[in-house]
């Protein structure tokens, strides 16, 4: 008998014990109520995009030049196969910039002596422009 009522005993003493570890550690996730009164939240608006400032510009179209084979033909204060960016620059005007952009883009003969300039087919037109004004930049 003693043994029953020790080891009733000790069952009921561990049970809460026992019980508090079955229970989930996580605290669940509230889940929303299909049929409340409640308006859903209105979407946060974002900040506008900043328009690219000049120097900005001027920065994008250097780094798009240096990511490219135009480096190999052009430099900066120097002719090499084509002519040199201050070259370019002094010879035209923001005026030019959508020509410019083209020859970029579909190359071109003849403005500068007979060796052609390649053609940029993949790349966009914006990016081209960005590319003129940083040569136009070095207009001294």
């Amino acid at each position: 008998m003693k043994t029953l009522f020790f080891n009733t005993a000790i069952i009921l003493a561990l049970s809460p014990i026992l019980l508090s570890c079955s229970k989930p550690e996580t605290t669940p996730i509230p889940q929303a109520d299909p049929y409340s009164s409640q308006q859903p939240a209105q979407p946060v608006e974002t900040p506008p995009v900043p328009v690219t400032t000049s120097a900005n510009a001027i920065d994008e179209g250097l780094k798009l030049i240096e990511g490219t084979d135009c480096i190999t033909c052009h430099k900066i204060d120097a002719k090499l196969i084509g002519p040199s960016y201050q070259e370019v620059a002094a010879k035209y005007t923001e005026t030019d910039i959508d020509m410019l952009a083209n020859k970029i883009i579909e190359g071109g003969k003849g403005n500068w002596g007979d060796i052609p300039m390649a053609p940029h087919n993949g790349m966009s037109k914006d990016n081209a422009k960005l590319m003129v004004k940083y040569i136009l930049s070095l207009k001294k």
